[in-house]
């Protein structure tokens, strides 16, 4: 009989934690943006990369370019569609070891009503114990980054080719940035 495998729970701060993108317009410049409303948990006792499990929820609501007017187009149906769908989540499956702190993260990743396997390369920083004048948490931290095709998700707007290219680019740049804190 296999043994439980227990680890400590580690909750997303979401004061701390943005997932953040990038993707080409008119094949020129990366636009950029990110979801500040994240949420979740990863279960880990460091070093023991193997034994990670992650769980982010993400606010599809929480979208900011920096430019109110692309950002109601991204949270309409030609993008995110956040009225449908107003959650995009992370459940990883596998985690493996690339050496040291290095990781690589297999998993679901479900946006716009699709859900399909990613993978996310990245590593883990700390564990360190703030001091007691910033709230005296025990925090880990995570990066990570993922690229996808975005009509993959059904996400097919400015895919129309035009000369040197396309409107916006099929593959997106995802970046984790993650703090956690021993959950309590």
């Amino acid at each position: 009989m296999a043994k439980a495998i227990t680890r400590t729970k580690w909750v997303i701060d979401s004061d701390h934690s943005t997932i953040s993108f990038a993707v080409k317009y008119l094949m020129l410049a990366s636009v950029r943006g990110m979801i500040n409303k994240v949420s979740g948990a990863v279960y880990f006792d460091p070093p023991d990369v193997v034994n990670l499990d992650v769980e982010v929820e993400m606010d599809a609501s929480g979208i900011t370019t920096g430019i109110s007017k692309r950002d109601e187009h991204l949270r309409g149906a030609d993008f995110f569609d956040v009225s449908r769908y107003p959650r995009i989540t992370f459940k990883s499956a596998k985690a493996e070891s690339l050496g040291g702190r290095r990781l690589r993260l297999t998993g679901d990743l479900s946006l716009h009503g699709v859900t399909r396997q990613v993978i996310i390369e990245g590593e883990y920083s700390g564990p360190v114990k703030l001091p007691e004048s910033m709230g005296g948490e025990t925090s880990l931290g995570f990066t990570g980054s993922t690229v996808i095709n975005r009509e993959d998700y059904g996400m097919k707007w400015g895919i129309t080719p035009m000369e040197g290219g396309l409107v916006a680019d099929r593959e997106v740049l995802i970046t984790l940035d993650i703090e956690t804190d021993l959950a309590g």
